[in-house]
């Protein structure tokens, strides 16, 4: 299928520079972009895995992660291949680095998705896995065709997108999990293979100028992004330019891909992660990839009860009611059935 956000380097050559995301990739007939499924074909950029997955499965919407949406809720999930990150600590590699489409078996048209998420009882549809944002016209055409059935639909990514495409993008989603790899350009530069500022900026606009519900997560590497100096300035981010109701996840990270020689997450560094998220004032802060009832329950901001107690994934007691704590009416930030 031809792609959009792309236009011709000159009329001299068949050269086209991708301007969907900020890499700006500058491709010669038959290249790849950085992401592996744009490429330039016959002067015209071409989205290969339009239509294909690598892979579906029904999750609890909790483990997107997404807490304040629709909790206790299923979802479908999706994905193809590729990524515009050069992450080296990727968790999903075998999907995100292949360089090959062998992995895109499975035909799935926006049509099939959306009934196949209906007949399975999901409220909702992910694209997650790999980056949605690289298969841009696949993502748009499957959430119209989910609305259409009364599906919601939720991306999760690292919001590394130009602001010419991102209003359709994430206006084509109901809710959102970004992750931030990390609160400086020295870490996303060296250990991503890309910037942090574009992320913020993005970020910052959703959350001021679009409806699309939004959670972040941090994966705390040891050694690497995970000082409380480096949360600090994190989470008082968050506080100051997003508010205090957007949730955040602090998850362990497992040695995997090229950081293999790293240890995996201590609980103790999530759940000081979560201390210093809190002493800002941050509402709604949990961990992930650890077994924490605490840390994975969500609080009322006012009367401090229980509003929503988990055990992992699952919800095990929910006292929201028509959006608001059951005990004081307090409202609760998110999507929540009534």
């Amino acid at each position: 299928m031809q792609a959009k956000y792309w236009h011709a380097k000159s009329d001299s050559d068949e050269t086209i520079v991708c301007d969907l995301c900020p890499r700006a990739c500058q491709l010669k007939p038959g290249q790849h972009g950085f992401c592996f499924i744009r490429q330039n074909i016959n002067g015209f950029l071409m989205s290969t895995a339009y239509g294909l997955s690598s892979g579906f499965c029904i999750d609890p919407i909790e483990k997107k992660p997404l807490n304040h949406f629709y909790p206790g809720s299923t979802i479908f999930s999706f994905g193809t291949i590729g990524c515009n990150l050069g992450c080296l600590f990727c968790q999903n590699w075998h999907i995100s680095k292949v360089k090959e489409n062998k992995l895109l078996t499975q035909k799935a048209t926006p049509v099939q998705i959306a009934n196949a998420a209906k007949a399975s009882g999901c409220k909702s549809v992910a694209f997650t896995y790999n980056e949605p944002i690289i298969s841009i016209e696949y993502t748009i055409d499957t959430a119209q065709k989910c609305h259409e059935l009364g599906l919601h639909t939720v991306g999760v990514t690292a919001g590394y997108i130009t602001p010419k495409a991102r209003d359709e993008f994430f206006n084509a989603l109901d809710a959102v999990n970004i992750d931030i790899k990390g609160f400086t350009e020295n870490f996303y530069n060296t250990y991503c293979n890309v910037h942090l500022q574009p992320i913020l900026e993005n970020i910052i606009y959703i959350k001021k100028n679009l409806k699309t519900w939004v959670e972040l997560t941090t994966l705390l590497i040891p050694t690497l992004n995970d000082s409380d100096k480096e949360i600090h300035a994190l989470t008082e981010w968050i506080a100051t330019e997003l508010g205090p109701d957007v949730p955040i996840h602090f998850t362990a990270f497992t040695p995997h891909y090229k950081l293999s020689h790293l240890p995996p997450t201590p609980p103790e560094t999530l759940l000081k992660a979560r201390e210093i998220a809190l002493s800002k004032g941050l509402h709604f802060v949990y961990v992930g990839n650890v077994s924490d009832t605490k840390a994975q329950n969500t609080y009322c901001p006012t009367c401090k009860k229980v509003v929503i107690q988990r055990s992992w994934h699952r919800v095990m007691e929910n006292h929201i009611i028509a959006g608001q704590c059951e005990y004081c009416k307090t409202p609760i930030a998110g999507r929540f059935n009534s």
